[in-house]
């Protein structure tokens, strides 16, 4: 059997019950493994223990941090490296004996993996889908997701999952890549993106009504893959009728017709998700910066207080009405 790999794994999840058996059986190299769950009510605690691995239970309280700044700040970590794994991520036995030498190089402090995105069981290798780095294997000392403000902004879940990580150090990139499958169907893919539009407009507010966006791993075209992906966002917000150049970036330009009729429903979808996230726009900048709301907050405050006030005079007449006829009934 190989020997453990001095590596912490963090698995943000919920309700991931169809993900998880193959996540962690692809996790069996690393020395410690914390699964970090928000009060799941399917299996998924159920499966975590059976694999032997930690459970942690996360409760957001709606302000930053969110589920992995958190855990990164809070998780007893016995190892010096922490590997970020999503429950639909798998880690191949090559990678990580790539990962086991990586560790050992102390010129780096952190490592960009690449994805390879999975839809309707085929590999999406075109439309600008691949490459996909993330960092995900770093110290966990010098490392923190970056704030870009969104906690506010309702049904945009507890964990980040845009957000990038900025790093002390100097970075490097490892040759294997990691899949990412879904094994739950394209219903949980919809309702998981119409979360992330909710994410993406906000973003795009606050870059057009120019909020600080220090603290971030910022935009910069010479910058490292994801920064150079950063500054084209930038500019992205600008263009008009994005949800179709968004169909045509990832079908025609960036040949996503190669990837056949999987590729074909994956640019269709892309392009909804477009024009989701601008609506949510529309909304954000005609309610004030406020998502689902039609009032100010305030205002919706003081209805939601007028109604409590009635329902609780309407129980307290309710309640009195109850006790007079009891004490009539006891006289009797």
């Amino acid at each position: 059997m190989s020997s453990k790999i001095p590596v912490s794994v963090l698995i943000p999840a919920k309700n991931e019950q169809a993900n998880l058996p193959a996540c962690l059986a692809s996790l069996r190299r690393a020395d410690e493994i914390f699964v970090v769950d928000s009060q799941s009510t399917d299996n998924s605690i159920e499966i975590a223990k059976s694999h032997g691995v930690n459970v942690v239970q996360f409760n957001f309280n709606g302000r930053w941090p969110k589920k992995k700044n958190w855990s990164l700040d809070n998780l007893p970590f016995r190892n010096e490296w922490v590997l970020i794994v999503d429950c639909d991520e798998r880690i191949t036995p090559e990678l990580w004996e790539e990962i086991d030498q990586a560790i050992q190089n102390e010129e780096y402090t952190g490592y960009y993996l690449n994805r390879r995105v999975f839809f309707l069981g085929k590999w999406i290798r075109y439309g600008g889908k691949y490459p996909d780095w993330n960092l995900r294997l770093f110290q966990h000392k010098k490392g923190r997701y970056e704030n870009l403000h969104t906690e506010d902004i309702p049904n945009t879940g507890d964990n980040e999952v845009h957000e990038h990580v900025i790093l002390q150090g100097k970075v490097g990139y490892l040759k294997n890549d990691m899949l990412h499958e879904d094994f739950r169907d394209l219903y949980h893919w919809l309702e998981r993106h119409n979360r992330y539009s909710n994410w993406e407009a906000s973003v795009y507010f606050n870059t057009l009504t120019g909020k600080d966006d220090s603290g971030t791993i910022g935009a910069n075209l010479f910058g490292d893959a994801v920064q150079r992906k950063r500054f084209l966002k930038k500019v992205w917000v600008h263009l008009p009728f994005k949800p179709f150049l968004r169909f045509i970036l990832f079908y025609i330009i960036q040949r996503g017709f190669l990837d056949g009729k999987a590729g074909y429903i994956y640019a269709r979808l892309l392009s909804q998700y477009e024009y989701q996230i601008g609506v949510k726009l529309y909304e954000l900048r005609n309610c004030g910066g406020h998502l689902n709301t039609a009032t100010t907050p305030k205002e919706g405050a003081q209805e939601q207080g007028s109604r409590g006030a009635e329902e609780q005079g309407s129980r307290g007449a309710e309640e009195q009405r109850s006790r007079g006829a009891e004490e009539q009934r006891a006289s009797y």
